[in-house]
């Protein structure tokens, strides 16, 4: 099939457009290679237009692909089904969002783990997913962390006794994250290099939570 053929032209351009066509008239058949595409794909312009194509297709039928793909030993396949099941938006998925993905030692799989997890939660289930989510304060680099921070937030007030722990830890990194995501979760609009900075102040004095 020519859409198929298109998916693995070495033009991303010509990759892009076959995506497209795909999504535009979803066609079963496509799923498997779609999916199977996600986990290669190099352009992130082209992995989202595969995401959406996905999201064409029947949920019932494409579900099961992406949960398969959940147990990759290829962390963008992991990663890339994460996103897509958060965009299907289907709830019955949930159990598949496990501890071990949500603590995945990919970054990306991670982040893609945190969005889906906020996406997915079963309402009643926000704190047990927040007590997951702040073992995680303190890791990698700024993108983490601000992924990190907003999936927390988005949980709303149920983080905030979780929150108010972890700004007693004993690494340095944890407890400024958790002030960052403390400030932020009070005051959305102090944006994060600002947020960062206090909590920089407030752990150097040794101090657990900002003035005011």
């Amino acid at each position: 099939m020519r859409g198929l053929q298109g998916l693995e032209d070495s033009s991303s351009s010509v990759r892009l457009r076959a995506a497209l066509a795909v999504g535009t008239s979803p066609d079963p058949r496509f799923i498997g290679k779609l999916v199977e595409r996600c986990a290669v794909e190099p352009e992130f312009s082209v992995r989202d237009m595969l995401t959406w194509a996905l999201t064409r297709h029947p949920a019932s039928m494409t579900v099961p692909e992406l949960l398969r793909e959940l147990r990759s030993e290829r962390a963008q396949a992991r990663s890339q089904a994460l996103h897509t099941l958060s965009k299907i938006g289907d709830r019955q998925v949930w159990p598949a969002i496990t501890r071990a993905l949500l603590t995945d030692p990919d970054d990306e799989v991670a982040r893609s783990a945190w969005r889906a997890a906020v996406v997915l939660v079963p309402e009643g289930e926000e704190r047990q997913l927040a007590g997951v989510l702040v073992t995680q304060l303190g890791r990698g680099e700024r993108e983490t962390r601000l992924s990190l921070s907003r999936a927390l937030i988005a949980l709303g007030e149920v983080i905030t006794p979780a929150l108010r722990d972890a700004t007693a830890d004993l690494d340095p990194g944890v407890r400024a994250h958790a002030l960052v995501t403390e400030r932020l979760l009070r005051d959305p609009d102090a944006g994060f290099e600002f947020a960062v900075e206090e909590a920089k102040r407030v752990v150097a004095l040794g101090t657990t939570c900002p003035e005011g």
